[in-house]
């Protein structure tokens, strides 16, 4: 596992572009972590160092966004995700293979999870701004 900490959301962008180097098209990326620790920030990162300029947002009420970049990035959220008939109604299983999947609250749906994925997940630090990133099956 490799450590990252991060003092302020720009350093968060700037750890998500540092992930974006090293991906291959179709990586799933599963983020364990509460409310606020900065997954959709850190998805912005990403998105944007793969030549997307589209609007990272959380995909709360959408279930999953889609940006085209580089590669297609399908981004979805797992928080209201209760069970496999929820995640079957998300077409989760459908974008596999297909492109980056990118999953906030993934601790929902970790059952589901391919055998291979990249673990990132994500603690508050002492400060406000400060987070720690633990990431797994991706070396940065």
């Amino acid at each position: 596992m490799s450590l990252f900490k991060t003092n302020s959301p720009e350093e968060t962008i700037d750890l998500g572009r540092r992930i974006a180097q090293k991906l291959k098209g179709n990586e799933v990326i599963a983020y364990f972590g509460g409310l606020g620790m900065g997954k959709t920030t850190l998805t912005r990162g990403i998105v944007n160092a793969l030549g997307g300029d589209d609007v990272v947002s959380s995909p709360t009420f959408a279930i999953v966004n889609e940006y085209r970049a580089k590669y297609n990035i399908y981004h979805f959220d797992m928080y209201r995700v209760s069970g496999w008939d929820d995640l079957y109604s998300t077409g989760f299983f459908d974008y596999l293979d297909t492109g980056v999947i990118i999953i906030e609250w993934s601790e929902n749906i970790e059952n589901a999870l391919p055998e291979k994925y990249v673990r990132i997940s994500i603690t508050k630090g002492n400060d406000d701004d400060v987070r720690l990133f633990g990431i797994e099956g991706l070396e940065i």
